[in-house]
C-alpha cells in the first residue's frame, strides 16, 4: 500500500482540546507543562480561580448524583421487574451498565446545556479507577496473584510486543505521522489512555494527537465492555480464560474492570491481574519510545539519555498499591478469621462505589465530534489493530490460562 500523507487533525489552540475523556485534556496539559504536575491536575492558574472550583464542585455533584442513581436502579429494578416478561433481563443487568448509560445520558444533557467543558474537571476517571483497583487488590488473595503472575507476565510480554509491532507497521503503511503511530500503538497494545499519555510525553506528541487517540480508545472500549463478556459466554470460555482475554484485549483499565464485572467475580480478578501487569510494563515501553525518538527519530544531540529514574517516574504507582492491598488483606484475614469478613465487606462496597464513579465518568467524557476531525485512516488502523489484538489475546489466554482456577 502506498504511503499517504498524515491526516489533518485540526488544531484546538483557540479553545479547549477536543478530547473525549477527562484524561485527554489533562494529558495534553501534562505534555505541555514543564512544572511536573500530575497528568490530571488542574492548571496552576486554575488553582487560584474560585470559579474553577465552583464549577468543579458542581461537576462532582453531577458525578455523585449519577452514581447514587446507579446504585438505586441496580437494587430496585430487579424488584420492580419481578413477575414481568423482563424479569430475567432486569436481574442480569449490573451496575457497570447503569453507570455507563447514565453517564452517556448526563453527557448529552450537560453538552446541550453548555455546561460540559466547565464541569469536566470533575470527571476524574483515572483517579476513580485506580483507587477502585487498589481496593480491588484487597479482595484478591495474594496466592491468586502469585499463581497468575507467571502466565499474566508471559501474556503481557507477547501481547504487547505483537500488537505494538503490528500497529506500528500498519500505521506506517497508511502513512501516519511517527508520533501518531507511537500513540496509537501504545494505546491499543498496553492500556489505552494512560499508555497514550505516557507515549505522548515520551515522543512529545501534539495535544490534538493525544486527544484524538483518547477519543479512539473510548469509542472502541465502550462496545467491548458488553461484547466481550457476551462472546466469552458464547464461546464457553472458563472464568480464567475469559478474564485473561478481557484483561489483555480491552484498552482502558476502567473498561476492563466493567467487562470483568459483567463476566463474573472470578473473571474480574484475573482480568484485573492481567491488566495491572500490562500497566506495569507501560513504563518500559515509555522509556523505550523516549530512547527511540531521542536517539533515532528526532536526533537531538542535546537530548538526555533516559535512565532508571525516568523508568521509575513513568511507572504506574497504583500497581504497587494493588499488590500492597492484597498483601495487607491476606494477612488481615488470616489473623482475624471470620471476624474480618465484615471489614472486607465494607472495603468491597467502597470499591464498587469508586468503580461506579469511574464508569459514570467514562460516559460523561465521551465526545464523538473529535473522532470526525482526523479522517478515516487512523480509525482504520486502530480498528484493524483491535481485531488483531482480539484474536491474539484469545489464543494466548486459551493457552496460558487453560485449566487455571481462581
Amino acid at each position: 500500500m502506498a504511503a499517504a500523507p498524515e491526516p489533518a487533525v485540526r488544531s484546538t489552540a483557540a479553545g479547549p482540546p477536543a478530547a473525549s475523556t477527562a484524561d485527554a485534556p489533562a494529558a495534553a496539559t501534562s505534555v505541555d507543562r514543564p512544572d511536573g504536575a500530575p497528568s490530571d491536575a488542574p492548571p496552576r492558574a486554575d488553582l487560584r480561580s474560585g470559579a474553577f472550583w465552583a464549577w468543579t464542585g458542581l461537576g462532582l455533584l453531577v458525578v455523585l448524583g449519577l452514581a447514587a442513581l446507579t446504585r438505586y436502579l441496580e437494587q430496585n429494578v430487579p424488584v420492580w421487574a419481578e413477575g414481568s416478561a423482563v424479569e430475567d433481563v432486569a436481574g442480569a443487568v449490573e451496575y457497570p451498565v447503569y453507570a455507563i448509560l447514565l453517564g452517556l445520558l448526563g453527557n448529552l444533557i450537560v453538552t446541550v446545556t453548555g455546561l460540559r467543558d466547565r464541569i469536566s474537571a470533575a470527571f476524574r476517571t483515572e483517579f476513580f479507577i485506580k483507587t477502585g483497583l487498589v481496593l480491588l487488590g484487597a479482595s484478591i488473595n495474594l496466592a491468586v496473584i502469585a499463581s497468575a503472575a507467571g502466565p499474566a507476565i508471559a501474556q503481557a510480554l507477547l501481547l504487547i510486543s505483537g500488537v505494538f509491532l503490528f500497529t506500528w507497521w500498519l500505521a506506517g503503511r497508511f502513512g501516519l505521522d511517527e508520533k501518531l503511530r507511537a500513540l496509537l500503538a501504545s494505546a491499543v497494545s498496553i492500556c489505552g489512555v494512560s499508555a497514550a499519555i505516557a507515549a505522548a510525553g515520551a515522543v512529545r506528541a501534539r495535544r490534538e494527537q493525544l486527544a484524538y487517540t483518547a477519543s479512539l480508545v473510548i469509542a472502541f472500549a465502550l462496545p467491548s465492555i458488553f461484547l466481550l463478556p457476551w462472546l466469552a459466554d458464547v464461546l464457553g470460555l472458563s472464568d480464567a480464560v475469559a478474564g485473561a482475554w478481557i484483561g489483555g484485549n480491552i484498552d482502558t483499565t476502567a473498561a476492563v474492570t466493567a467487562a470483568g464485572a459483567l463476566a463474573g467475580e472470578d473473571a474480574l480478578q484475573i482480568a484485573s491481574i492481567v491488566k495491572v501487569t500490562q500497566n506495569a510494563l507501560m513504563g518500559v515501553v515509555a522509556v523505550a519510545l523516549t530512547a527511540y525518538f531521542a536517539l533515532h527519530v528526532e536526533r537531538r544531540p542535546d537530548a538526555p539519555r533516559p535512565g532508571l529514574g525516568e523508568l521509575w517516574r513513568r511507572f504506574p504507582k497504583f500497581v504497587l498499591g494493588f499488590v500492597a492491598a492484597s498483601v495487607i488483606a491476606t494477612w488481615y484475614l488470616d489473623a482475624a478469621g471470620a471476624d474480618g469478613k465484615a471489614t472486607m465487606a465494607v472495603v468491597t462496597d467502597l470499591r464498587v462505589w469508586f468503580l461506579i464513579l469511574a464508569f459514570v465518568s467514562i460516559g460523561l467524557e465521551v465526545r464523538v465530534s473529535s473522532l470526525r476531525e482526523a479522517g478515516w485512516r487512523p480509525v482504520a488502523v486502530f480498528g484493524a489493530a483491535t481485531v488483531f489484538n482480539l484474536v491474539l489475546a484469545l489464543g494466548l489466554a486459551s493457552v496460558l490460562f487453560h485449566g487455571f482456577t481462581v
